[in-house]
């Protein structure tokens, strides 16, 4: 994708700021507002990522419109949760599509927790698969209670429903984590890649 020379060619150098430089930025607004409604959609936050793509559109050249709406709607369908939306929004936009695992994570997300503007029967349904996951997770914790104190004669109901609640968190605890770790990782990396790539120029 190719963008004109002095507006959405400022993304690259702008991806490392912080979210309050971005809101201040003036000389580069449309690349910022743009960038903010791509972070806006990574949070799963629409309505902000519609608000900032919005502010974008308004001060972007007409000519990188088409380029900037694509961005939106690829950032929407990621913050609504549309993961066949997603992979056509990205390959239009000449990048590679998401992988097929993660394609997979966002339509049981949009499941388990879907989008604001989702029917109350979809929120039911997420609320009934959230609670099974639950109670599925707590009997394996159970199990694995059962199996740690089997030596010392084994441990009681009660006691086992408490000792899975623990194991559970634990999992949970270090699985958030480790994601937490992987993200500031991939935003490192972006933060660093940004001020060696060349801003890409488009034709007249």
């Amino acid at each position: 994708m190719q963008y004109r020379q002095g507006g959405l060619a400022a993304i690259p150098q702008l991806e490392g700021r912080t979210d309050e430089q971005l809101l201040s930025e003036s000389k580069h607004r449309a690349a910022a507002r743009a960038i903010l409604g791509a972070r806006a959609a990574e949070r799963y936050d629409a309505k902000e990522a519609r608000r900032f793509y919005n502010e974008a559109m308004v001060g972007a050249h007409p000519q990188e419109r088409p380029a900037l709406r694509q961005m939106m709607n690829a950032s929407l369908a990621l913050a609504e949760r549309r993961p066949d939306d997603l992979r056509d929004a990205v390959q239009k936009l000449g990048q590679e599509p998401p992988t097929s695992r993660q394609l997979l994570l966002l339509r049981f997300m949009g499941l388990v927790a879907p989008a604001p503007g989702a029917g109350g029967l979809a929120r039911v349904r997420g609320i009934a698969i959230l609670m099974a996951i639950v109670v599925v997770l707590i009997a394996v914790g159970y199990g694995l209670a059962e199996l740690l104190f089997l030596p010392f004669g084994g441990i009681g109901l009660l006691g086992g429903f408490f000792v899975a609640l623990l194991i559970v968190s634990l999992a949970l605890g270090v699985t958030a984590l480790l994601g937490r770790r992987r993200q500031k990782k991939a935003k490192a990396a972006r933060a660093t890649a940004a001020p060696d790539r060349p801003p890409r120029r488009g034709g007249r």
